[in-house]
Parts: C-alpha cells; structure tokens; sequence
C-alpha cells in the first residue's frame, strides 16, 4: 500500500493550536477572523460560505459547490468570492494531527479601495466560473496572515494595528492568482458584482414569491443572462438558492427557536408543510423531525411525526 504524504504544515499552524483545545469554530477578538479545528475526516456537510480567505495550516479540507470539489492545504488557500450554498468536508485529520486553519471574511468595500489605490485592472473581467476558486499561497500573503495571528496575542494593539494588517492581506491577495477572479466581483459594470446585489436582495427576500424577469431586472440583466451567470458561480439556480436559504432558515428556527415542522415551514415561505418536508430531506437526507432529534441527541420517534415529516 502506498501511502500519499500529506502537504508540509504551515509556520502558523503551531501559533493557532492554543486557541483551539477542542475540534469546533472559534471566534476572534479580531473582527471578521475566527479559527477552526477538526479532528477527524468527515463527510460534507451543509454550509453557507460567506466571501472569505479560507487556509488550512495543517491537514487537508474539501469544499463543494454546485458538484465540483475544491481541496485545500497548507500550500493552497481557497478564496470565494459570494455568499455560496456548499457542502464542507474533512480530508485529513487526526486527534494526534488536528486539522487547523483560518478564515478571514472578505471586505468587498475594502478591496474595491485596495484597487482603485494601487492601480491594479479595473475593466469587466472575461467569466472566472464559479464563485470559489483555490489559489497558491504565496510568501507574501502568508507572512500577512502570521502577523495578524500574532495580534490575537497583543490585544491592546488589534485596534490599531489590524486594520493595517487586513489592508496587506486584500493587497496581497490581490496579487495572487486569484486576483482577477476578486477584480471581477468588485467592478460595478460586471456580471459577478451584478449576481452579489441580486444573492443579497434573496438573503433579505427569501420569503417572497420570486420572479426572476424582476430580480434580473433590478440587477440591470436580461433574464436569461442572470439565470445563466447566477448557475455558473453559484452552481445552482436563482430558484434553487431560494431554497437552501429557506431550508436552512427553516432548520435553525426548528433548533434555535423550537418551531414545529408546520410553523418552520410556513416561517419560511412554504405554502404546503408536506412539500417542505420532502425537500427538506433531499436537502438534510433526513426528515426534519428526525433530523431535529439527530441534531438535539434525543431519541426519535416515528409514530408522533405524522405525514408532515414523512
């Protein structure tokens, strides 16, 4: 058998363990930064990825949009560029070697500055794809970001000081090979920024019955060019968006707020709980009853769920 040598751990990777004891998400006193660890691989899971830097300083994680896997190590740091539905999974992890790594949101307004200051390319860029992409990491930026982890260390400086190391880091990755896909989101007469206000209006509007000629309209798009460029960086439909937004939204009113399946689903814009169940659990792969149980660590049973949850 032979084994795959796993990428060389990051010089930074040994400054976030501290911070991490226990495999979770963590935030800090940095705004935008939070850490994270895992212990072990795990399947993908269900998330919302905001525009973020994300990297990895020790083991390997997998991102996947609109079916296309995008992995990430020490050596690669995956960038997106929208608020993307996905699904997270963990490639290599141990308890002896916990995976480790950072994510430091985007600041869309930010880099827009960082542009236009450092003259870098502001004209409509050609289609970049979808709105994840993975990058070499190179010294430069990666040197940024050990000295913004350093500041978790002197609290009385953050204030100060991390603004300016946050600026490096959008120049930074603005230099990367990413950079152009990141040009492309910031500049107004282009599709990417177009889709971002539309993926913002949905966020605020996922109740509401949704007509795309009004939504490609407001955007300032022929509907069959914001359908298209909507599915090409999303992976999947303006319509289908709407729904992940309502069913997780949903989800978190079922274990936050302690809905019922017939409240949540009402909450959210269904008109029919049987319907929201059965795409709940294309979604979940589970009925929202059960997965509530699953979710709560409480036994789960059947005869008290009805045909909602079926």
């Amino acid at each position: 058998m032979t084994l795959i040598p796993l990428p060389q751990e990051s010089s930074w990777a040994s400054s976030v363990d501290p911070r991490v004891s226990a495999p979770g998400d963590f935030s800090t006193a940095i705004p935008g930064l939070s850490l994270f660890r895992r212990d072990h691989p795990a399947p993908p899971v269900v998330c919302m990825i905001e525009p973020s830097l994300i990297l990895v300083g020790r083991g390997e994680k997998r991102l996947w949009v609109g079916g296309e896997g995008y992995s990430y190590d020490p050596s690669r740091f995956l960038v997106t560029s929208l608020d993307l539905p996905a699904n997270s999974e963990v490639v290599h992890a141990s308890a002896e070697q916990p995976c480790v790594g950072v994510v430091l949101k985007l600041d869309i307004s930010m880099l827009a500055e960082v542009i236009s200051r450092s003259g870098l390319p502001t004209k409509r860029q050609p289609s970049m794809g979808t709105g994840a992409a993975i990058g070499s990491l190179s010294p430069a930026l990666e040197d940024a970001l050990a000295r913004l982890l350093a500041l978790l260390d002197e609290p009385e400086a953050i204030q100060v000081l991390a603004p300016l190391i946050l600026r490096e880091i959008h120049y930074r990755l603005l230099h990367t090979d990413q950079g152009a896909r990141l040009r492309q989101i910031t500049a107004v007469d282009g599709q990417g920024y177009r889709i971002a206000k539309a993926i913002d209006w949905l966020k605020v509007n996922y109740t509401e019955v949704l007509r795309i000629d009004d939504l490609a309209a407001r955007v300032q798009m022929s509907a069959p060019t914001f359908h298209h460029h909507f599915r090409q960086l999303t992976g999947m439909s303006p319509l289908q968006y709407q729904k992940w937004l309502r069913l997780n939204e949903a989800r978190r009113l079922m274990l936050v707020e302690r809905l019922d399946v017939s409240r949540a689903a009402f909450a959210v814009g269904y008109e029919s709980p049987s319907q929201f169940s059965r795409e709940y659990g294309r979604l979940f792969g589970t009925a929202p009853s059960r997965d509530m149980a699953l979710l709560r660590g409480q036994p789960f049973e059947t005869e008290a769920l009805g045909s909602v949850a079926n």
